[in-house]
């Protein structure tokens, strides 16, 4: 047998194998995904679900739609605090980032990612709950705004980055001040990265449920108040699931669909705009 037939048997075998094990990860996925949407179907099929909000058990017409808004809130309010200040965190990095505070915002961001999100919760709890002896959507707000902060503002680094050196030698040589080559020039090249790392970070913060124990708390009721409980899709799945009531339960396995759902939508949204950013790369 010749070398090159070895060789092309050595990739065969080895691209095979990478499929396979491919293949195999992705079972628990599927059957993860078949299972919510097999028990939670049945609930997403009535207007009401989503329009009415909870009930007592034994009423019928029950909902999410508290939840459903008060996830829209806490992220939204989420996103408002985090994403600009990790945006301009991250064009720091990648274009002042030769230093040793860079280095340490660095290793913060990255301790950050791998943090147990309960703990965050925790941290949340003790600076904006107790001092003041009440949950809020604000305090649910800024925990999940800390969970925020380290995938936006590394993949910000990581979108300037792919920018090459010309544009910024470009916009120098205009005359223009290193601050506004960085916002006017280097960021608009980079958004389809920048706006990847945010949807990727909406889409953490939608599912979390540990920090909302600790802040958010829930609210049974329709609430558009930061300043009071909210209800979250991740509580409602939460909460209802522990009960012993068969409406209830599926009220959590529909929740559990249309959070799902949502976070898919997220997902498919930030790999369209990546692949701008991918075209963009490998044109230069």
């Amino acid at each position: 047998m010749s070398r090159n037939v070895q060789r092309l048997i050595t990739s065969r075998g080895a691209i095979s194998g990478a499929y396979a094990l491919t293949g195999v990860a992705l079972v628990p996925l599927g059957l993860v995904l078949a299972y919510t949407i097999a028990k939670g179907f049945p609930s997403v099929t009535h207007l009401e679900f989503f329009t009415n909000v909870e009930r007592p058990v034994g009423i019928p017409g029950a909902g999410i739609a508290h939840a459903i808004v008060g996830t829209l809130m806490l992220v939204g309010i989420a996103s408002l605090g985090a994403i600009p200040i990790c945006v301009l965190g991250g064009i720091f990095l990648a274009e002042y980032g030769i230093s040793r505070i860079a280095d340490w915002v660095r290793l913060g961001s990255d301790v950050l990612i791998g943090a147990p999100s309960i703990a965050i919760g925790l941290f949340a709890y003790a600076l904006l709950v107790a001092p003041f002896h009440h949950f809020s959507g604000l305090a649910g707000s800024a925990a999940l705004a800390v969970l925020m902060l380290p995938i936006v503002m590394r993949t910000t680094e990581s979108a300037v980055r792919l920018i090459p050196g010309g544009l910024r030698e470009s916009g120098l040589a205009l005359g223009l001040p290193r601050w506004r080559v960085s916002l006017q020039l280097i960021l608009p090249a980079a958004a389809p990265g920048v706006i990847t790392g945010g949807l990727l970070s909406v889409a953490r913060a939608s599912g979390e449920t540990a920090p909302l124990l600790f802040t958010g708390f829930g609210n049974p009721f329709l609430s558009f108040d930061p300043t009071q409980p909210l209800a979250a899709l991740p509580l409602t799945v939460y909460h209802f699931a522990l009960l012993p009531y068969p409406s209830l339960q599926e009220q959590a396995w529909g929740a559990a669909l249309v959070l799902v759902v949502m976070v898919l939508i997220v997902n498919l949204a930030s790999r369209y705009v990546l692949r701008g950013q991918i075209r963009f790369a490998g044109q230069q």
